[in-house]
């Protein structure tokens, strides 16, 4: 049942931080070694990470945050994160280096960070703006995986200017080389496709969008508990056992209002010619009429009906043993009252208690939904059990309601949709704003945000045609996408910017910046491609779906800020003819 599943659960995301930990961080050496060969430059930004992590741990331990199976990524995040920074901090210190072979490590170290200060700056406020945008969800786990990454970005970014720089000024300063000439073989190839084929560029880009919406508008929130787990997890045969042997695994509740009797609606009835007012017992014996029993008893065999639910139980269970403990012989209003006083309190509270309040003038139905069956669509029961009880059965909407964790957890996916919507629209206005400050400049910042937004889109589009219902982690995909994935406009169009005062040239510039920045770019998206890739070796489906994703989305966003910008710099010119 639901302690198992959450004792499991938190099982798994122990397992989760320390498998997610180690794997990114074993990548990253991987990644640090192709880019750089040496193992000094595998230390120092190792170095980086593993402080800035290690920092925002103990800041959780002493604000008293507790990790949740949604939050259990942000160590595999943060590496992936702060070593996108270190990245491009080191690969732009060797190119200055190279280009200024007379300047010592200090002085290269100062221009350096002056460089790069405020792109990464604003790589990282929009990448606040993308994780900030997850506390409007009104989903708590969610909002404190907003609030954590937030408060990690910041220390990443605080690390990466104060230890890194310190590191990197004790780094041996001769012999260094970023190897561009190896990577610029890709970056070239982008190149190249942005300067001579602008309009098949543009085709593409616009299929991509039309894909995308169709996808969108597919896009669904019903989900089965079960599915979220791994078939050889123990977890998963637990709850199919549970589902096929014992009745079900989510809990679903109706509970029936009955109206209060008065004494002139039952005169005449002979059941009832002993009433007193005053007396309270008279109450409990007199409160079992044949119209409470049969609503219960039809609304009882309604549910059992159903082919999504599995145990059902109810006062109507225990009427029908008594029949049959009373040689099949149905027992009288009166007979279950006078029953019911005699019944000793200790077995009263453990088999009628739970199913009717005569205080309350109530009656609980309790069932459980087959978790495991195929194609089960948990709004769309609930919302016909709602419509058979009012049109078939005949009970009044303000007479009944449906309570337990199955509505919890379908309110809870309905409410996705509102928390796409809202974290979307308030990552695209934010990083708009933030586009439009760096620059001051409505042309520049529509096309440096163009092409994370199709990324993002795109993927949504994906999971839409792919039939992949949205949950608790999927829905925050497309958010952290923008916010990670327009870092690289940044760095690209600051470049470019920077490039372009001094070349005089769109075509010029675009090659210089496709084997400088480009060359940093291909590198820091590779590591975050890969190091979200580590998250298929969860147990939690949904994580796996995340580490996929967003990982795929980074590679897109990738070769669209390497293609698609590029492409469109050249068209509208932002920045003069």
């Amino acid at each position: 049942g639901i302690p198992m599943i959450a004792d499991d659960m938190m099982t798994f995301i122990k397992k989760d931080i320390l498998v997610f930990g180690f794997g990114v961080l074993l990548f990253i050496v991987v990644t640090l070694w192709y880019v750089f060969r040496k193992i000094i430059w595998i230390l120092v930004p190792i170095s980086s990470c593993f402080f800035s992590v290690i920092i925002m741990m103990g800041l959780l331990g002493l604000l008293g945050w507790k990790v949740t199976v949604i939050s259990s990524n942000f160590i595999a995040l943060m590496l992936i994160l702060t070593m996108a920074m270190n990245i491009h901090i080191s690969t732009r210190f060797l190119q200055i280096r190279k280009s200024n072979p007379s300047k010592n490590n200090l002085e290269i170290l100062i221009l350096t960070t002056s460089k790069m200060f405020w792109p990464i700056l604003y790589t990282v406020l929009t990448t606040v703006i993308a994780f900030l945008s997850l506390i409007f969800s009104e989903i708590k786990p969610i909002i404190d995986f907003g609030w954590m990454m937030t408060l990690g970005l910041i220390t990443s970014f605080i690390i990466t200017f104060t230890l890194l720089p310190t590191l990197l000024n004790f780094a041996p300063a001769n012999d260094l080389d970023v190897r561009e000439n190896d990577k610029s073989k890709i970056t070239k190839m982008f190149g190249n496709l942005s300067i001579n084929y602008q309009t098949p560029i543009l085709i593409t880009t616009f299929f991509i969008i039309v894909l995308s919406l169709i996808g969108i508008f597919k896009l669904e929130v019903e989900n089965s508990f079960i599915n979220y787990f791994s078939k050889k997890t123990e977890i998963y045969k637990g709850m199919k056992l549970i589902d096929e042997k014992l009745g079900g695994t989510t809990p679903l509740e109706v509970i029936l209002k009955f109206p209060k009797i008065k004494k002139e609606e039952i005169e005449g009835d002979e059941d009832f010619e002993d009433w007193d007012d005053e007396n309270e017992q008279d109450e409990e014996k007199y409160w079992f009429t044949k119209d409470k029993i049969d609503t219960i008893s039809k609304i009882h065999n309604y549910l059992d009906s159903q082919p999504e639910i599995g145990k059902v139980l109810s006062f109507s269970s225990i009427v029908d043993v008594a029949t049959k403990l009373n040689n099949n012989k149905p027992l009288g209003t009166l007979e279950m009252g006078v029953l019911y006083t005699k019944i000793p309190d200790s077995i009263k509270t453990e088999i009628i208690d739970p199913y009717i309040s005569i205080k309350d003038n109530e009656a609980r139905i309790s069932l459980r939904i087959i978790d495991s069956k195929e194609n089960l669509r948990r709004n769309d029961l609930i919302n016909k059990i709602n419509y058979d009880l009012q049109n078939e059965i005949g009970i009044d909407r303000d007479k009944y309601k449906l309570a337990g964790v199955l509505i919890l957890f379908n309110n809870l996916l309905q409410s996705l949709f509102k928390s796409q919507i809202l974290t979307l629209g308030l990552v695209m206005i934010g990083i708009f704003g933030m586009f439009f400050i760096l620059f001051r400049n409505i042309k520049l910042s529509l096309i440096g945000v163009v092409p994370n937004f199709i990324a993002a889109f795109f993927i949504l589009g994906i999971i839409g045609l792919i039939g992949i219902p949205l949950d608790l982690m999927t829905i925050t995909i497309a958010a952290i996408t923008i916010g990670i994935a327009v870092d690289n406009s940044i760095h690209y169009i600051y470049r470019f910017k920077e490039e372009f005062i001094k070349i005089k040239d769109y075509k010029k510039t675009l090659t210089t910046c496709h084997s400088t920045v480009g060359a940093a770019i291909l590198n820091t998206s590779t590591t975050i491609v890969f190091g979200f890739s580590i998250l298929v070796l969860s147990n939690f489906i949904p994580t796996i779906y995340f580490g996929i994703f967003t990982g795929l989305a980074m590679l897109i966003a990738m070769i669209s800020v390497l293609t698609l910008l590029p492409s469109l710099l050249l068209i509208f010119k932002p920045f003069g003819k």
